[in-house]
């Protein structure tokens, strides 16, 4: 892979967007990487329990090269790319069985600050800012940012932030909720970030449950909700790490969760 560099550090996948020359924005080559990364995670199964994403250089991701051509966002209507390239990496994100950790470093603008939303735990360290860029090139938000941001911030912050097309500074994120952890400096969030990566790795079975869980809830209703917490618990219930879990809290102490 050229525009996606992807390492495993113990249960960790640590998947960095990696074209630092342009802000690690997106062109078409990075999409095919994205993909790829992705599919080796999974193929890994159950010896990769999280995701840490972040990018190479001083930014995140600067959202989409226009520069580059190959962008099938841009072939056919600009929609037509949207359902066939991005969607898909998306959806593949969004369904992981580990979570997400993202380490904003830098500008998480257009389609970057989408992907910067999709981590369950949002690290960023305080020179880091996010965009909805979209608007001053006279396009509206994508890569599910209309979805997640108004439930991160709030209507009229997700507006604001839309129609505006101003930075959000990291420390101002934190405060509206988008932002989980802030850090001083780049050497600080990615410490801190495989700090959490590696808590979250070595968590029990049930992190992937409840992320599923808190996924499908902006879709359920209440009646259908309390039914998957039934059968996610059951789940839970019948895994290796449950028994661990209560064998260690009569025991007093730390549980030894294997992911199973």
């Amino acid at each position: 892979m050229e525009r996606m560099s992807l390492e495993f550090v113990g249960r960790v996948a640590v998947l960095k967007f990696n074209h630092p020359e342009v802000m690690n924005a997106v062109g078409g080559l990075m999409l095919e990487d994205f993909a790829e990364a992705i599919a080796q995670i999974k193929a890994r199964g159950s010896d990769t329990r999280c995701l840490l994403l972040t990018g190479e250089g001083r930014g995140f991701c600067a959202g989409a090269n226009l520069n580059d051509d190959s962008d099938q966002r841009r072939k056919g209507g600009a929609g037509d790319g949207l359902r066939h390239v991005y969607h898909p990496l998306m959806f593949d994100l969004r369904g992981l069985d580990m979570p997400i950790v993202t380490a904003v470093n830098g500008a998480a603008a257009g389609v970057g600050m989408s992907f910067a939303m999709m981590g369950d735990i949002v690290c960023a360290s305080k020179q880091a800012y996010f965009l909805q860029a979209f608007a001053r090139i006279g396009l509206i938000p994508d890569g599910g940012a209309t979805f997640l941001l108004p439930r991160l911030v709030g209507w009229g912050r997700a507006m604001e932030l839309s129609l505006m097309a101003e930075r959000l500074p990291a420390e101002q994120a934190q405060e509206w909720g988008l932002v989980n952890r802030l850090y001083d400096d780049q050497d600080a969030l990615m410490s801190g970030a495989m700090e959490v990566a590696n808590r979250l790795a070595n968590g029990p079975k049930s992190l992937s449950l409840i992320r599923k869980a808190y996924w499908k809830t902006w879709s359920n209703s209440y009646e259908q909700q309390l039914e998957l917490e039934s059968e996610l618990q059951n789940e839970a219930g019948s895994s290796t790490d449950f028994k661990e879990g209560v064998s260690a809290f009569l025991q007093k102490r730390d549980a030894q969760f294997k992911g199973e």
